[in-house]
């Protein structure tokens, strides 16, 4: 069987998507147009070709070995890459000498063009690069003071020459005074790039705490809960969950991996937790429906609670709600959008598909 055919919609609903411009397919697929030889994402802007000019692919890179080259309009190729080479390699400087001040003459000694950098740091954290290391240093001084570092220390450790300009820096980007910051939990936060858009990870300590697409509609009030009911400071960082997260799921959209290692904190209701723990028992490949996931709770009458629970998932992939169907088969809600969740069990099902011995 052809892998990547398999991970494709049905034709029709392709066409559709592509017509109607729909920005749920976001790396769902990928236009190729046979007239002009150039291939885009579904919600291009641009003037739509005729259906039967147009032949879809699964990823960017099959796209580019049929021949086709990226539109520049869409830039489909900003959907599916990763972080470039020389980002990689300046977070990994960042990380490994986080009090080192980054100058634009030490970027450009790097061969890093600031304005450049700063362009991609807007598009993909919302901040500019030097922002986003105050803020990381902040986080560190947050961190520092959790584990009982004195505010002075934090302070100068941070680079900052008064209380007063820690402070004042601080209360804006955590809203706490550092006074109070020992009561609260650091959750650092990065944003991963995946075949089906980027996504907000999030971890602390004890595990990863939330993964979702950043287009979620929930998830403004997913931070919000984390940061107001179960008191977590947010900043941008690195840590080992994190590193872990962005890893497997190269390896889950990859087809190597089928079972998530990363450790997690789930911070929720008892039921909740009981749920997304059921939901981890579900094979890769494999379904269940709402009903199903309530009987193996004990709670057979529990299907539209079950589905509450599925909702409030902060883990996505990571913990499959996406393998929760209706008793019908229909794919029903998805945080991340039906399209999604149709890619994922697309992917899961294809894999194991190769995966089976062949009968003779």
């Amino acid at each position: 069987m052809n892998l990547h055919d398999s991970l494709l919609p049905p034709h029709a609903e392709m066409v559709r998507a592509m017509l109607e411009r729909d920005t749920a397919y976001e790396g769902v697929f990928f236009t190729a147009v046979k007239t002009t030889g150039i291939f885009c994402r579904p919600s291009c802007t641009a003037r739509k070709p005729k259906p039967e000019n147009v032949e879809f692919f699964a990823h960017a890179d099959e796209a580019m070995s049929a021949g086709y080259r990226a539109c520049l309009r869409c830039k489909p190729l900003d959907a599916a890459a990763i972080a470039p080479h020389w980002i990689q390699a300046l977070l990994k400087a960042v990380d490994a000498e986080p009090d080192l001040r980054w100058t634009d003459a030490l970027l450009l000694e790097q061969g890093i063009e600031p304005l450049t950098l700063r362009r991609w740091f807007k598009q993909h954290f919302g901040m500019t690069f030097h922002a986003y290391l105050r803020t990381r240093r902040l986080g560190i001084a947050l961190g520092g003071i959790k584990d009982g570092a004195s505010i002075d220390n934090a302070a100068f450790d941070s680079g900052y020459e008064s209380l007063s300009g820690f402070r004042d820096a601080f209360v804006k980007s955590f809203h706490i005074t550092p006074g109070r910051a020992g009561l609260s939990e650091p959750l650092l936060f990065t944003r991963l790039t995946t075949p089906l858009g980027p996504m907000l990870a999030m971890a602390e300590r004890r595990g990863l705490v939330l993964l979702e697409f950043l287009d979620r509609p929930a998830l403004t009030k997913e931070l919000e809960e984390l940061q107001q009911r179960y008191g977590y400071t947010v900043a941008p960082g690195h840590n080992a969950h994190l590193q872990q997260i962005e890893t497997e799921l190269a390896e889950y959209f990859a087809g190597k991996l089928t079972v998530f290692n990363v450790p997690l904190h789930m911070p929720g209701s008892a039921f909740a937790v009981r749920v997304w723990a059921e939901l981890q028992t579900i094979p890769y490949g494999e379904t269940r429906s709402y009903g199903a996931v309530a009987s193996a709770l004990g709670s057979p009458g529990a299907s539209r609670a079950v589905g509450l629970a599925n909702g409030q998932n902060r883990l996505a992939i990571v913990i499959p709600c996406h393998r929760v169907i209706g008793a019908d088969g229909s794919l029903t809600g998805y945080g991340g959008g039906q399209p999604r969740k149709a890619f994922l069990l697309r992917l899961e099902k294809a894999k194991v598909q190769v995966s089976l011995p062949l009968a003779f």
